[in-house]
C-alpha cells in the first residue's frame, strides 16, 4: 500500500526555515556589523529572580527550577527563597565590584512580594525585565489565547502599579506559545530573551509591531551546567571565558557579536560558588574588547 499523497505535501518545503517570525540567513553570508564604539563582544548577564509556587500545577510541564518532591516541597521552596533573599545580593555585590550592568528578570509575583529587592536592583543601575507571572505560569501552544493574553496583561499591570515599565521580557522556563510574541508587543514589550538562534540581536515580526530577540544561551546557564549536567564551577567559568574569547577572535570576520547567560541566585549565589562567579565577572570587566550590557543597551547598540 502506497502512502497517501497528502503525506508528501508540506507547504513549508523550501530552502530555509519553518519559522516566519524572523528572516533566515547564515551568519557567514551577512555583512559584519562593527559597532561605532569599537566594542567587539557584548556580554548580557541575566539574573533570573523568579517566584516558584509551592503547589505548582505543572501545566503542561514543571519549570526546571520548580518544585521537585510532593507537596509541600519545603526544601526546594526554601532553597529558591534563599536565592531571592541571600544569593542575589552576592551577585549584586560582585557586579558592583567590577562595575558591570546586568538585566534582572523578575516574576510579577516576586515583585509583589519583594519590592525592596527591585529597589536595590534599580539603585545599582541595572535593568529590570519581566519574567512572567511566576514559575508555574508556563506559556505554550495549548494555552487558550484569552488566558495567555490575560497573563501578560496581568504582568504588565503588576509592574505598572509598582511604578515600573520594563521593555524586556523572559517567559517562565523561556517557553512560548505561537502567539506569545504578538501579545508581548501589544503590552509594551519590545525585547524578548526567550530565543537563542544567533550571536546578535534578531529582528522579529509580530501582529502588533516589531520585537527584538536578544539571545540568551542555555548552554551557558549556571543551572543547566552545574545542576543538571553536574559540571564543576571551574568548568562552567571556563566555558563562559572561552565563549567571550572566541567571539573576540571572530570579530575580524563576523564583526561585533553578543552572548547572553543566566545566573540563578539559588545556584551561583551560593557562597562556595562565589569564587567562580567573581572570576567570570572579573574576566568580562578586564577584557578591553568586551562590554557587559543590559538587554536594552544591546538592542540599541546593534540597531541598524
Amino acid at each position: 500500500m502506497s502512502l497517501p499523497q497528502e503525506y508528501l505535501e508540506y507547504r513549508q518545503r523550501r530552502y530555509g526555515q519553518d519559522i516566519e517570525r524572523y528572516d533566515w540567513q547564515l551568519a557567514k553570508d551577512r555583512d559584519p556589523f562593527r559597532r561605532q564604539d569599537g566594542v567587539k563582544v557584548s556580554a548580557m548577564i541575566v539574573v533570573v529572580c523568579e517566584f516558584h509556587p509551592i503547589n505548582p500545577k505543572k501545566d503542561p510541564f514543571n519549570h526546571p527550577h520548580g518544585m521537585i518532591t510532593p507537596y509541600p516541597d519545603l526544601r526546594h521552596f526554601t532553597t529558591r527563597d534563599y536565592g531571592n533573599r541571600v544569593g542575589v545580593y552576592r551577585i549584586l555585590k560582585s557586579l558592583g565590584a567590577h562595575g558591570l550592568r546586568a538585566t534582572f528578570a523578575l516574576s510579577a509575583d516576586l515583585l509583589a512580594r519583594a519590592r525592596p529587592l527591585a529597589d536595590d536592583i534599580l539603585a545599582e543601575g541595572h535593568e529590570i525585565a519581566a519574567a512572567g507571572l511566576n514559575g508555574d505560569a508556563i506559556h505554550h501552544g495549548g494555552l487558550a489565547s484569552d488566558e495567555e493574553k490575560q497573563r501578560i496583561e496581568s504582568v504588565r499591570a503588576t509592574f505598572t502599579q509598582a511604578g515600573l515599565s520594563p521593555r524586556s521580557w523572559m517567559s517562565p522556563a523561556r517557553q512560548q506559545g505561537f502567539a506569545t510574541p504578538d501579545f508581548l508587543v501589544a503590552n509594551g514589550f519590545n525585547i524578548c530573551l526567550d530565543w537563542e538562534m544567533d550571536q546578535v540581536p534578531v529582528a522579529m515580526r509580530t501582529e502588533a509591531g516589531p520585537l527584538t530577540c536578544v539571545p540568551v544561551h542555555n548552554e551557558l546557564d549556571d543551572f543547566k551546567l552545574i545542576i543538571e549536567r553536574t559540571q564543576t564551577e571551574s568548568v562552567w567559568a571556563r566555558q563562559i571565558q572561552e565563549t567571550r574569547e572566541l567571539l573576540g577572535v571572530e570579530y575580524q570576520t563576523r564583526g561585533s557579536q553578543s552572548f547572553g547567560f543566566t545566573l540563578t541566585p539559588f545556584v551561583s549565589g551560593q557562597p562556595f560558588r562565589y569564587t567562580a562567579l567573581d572570576s567570570i565577572l572579573a574576566g568580562i570587566a578586564a577584557d578591553p574588547g568586551c562590554k557587559a550590557e543590559t538587554a536594552q543597551e544591546i538592542t540599541g547598540a546593534f540597531a541598524p
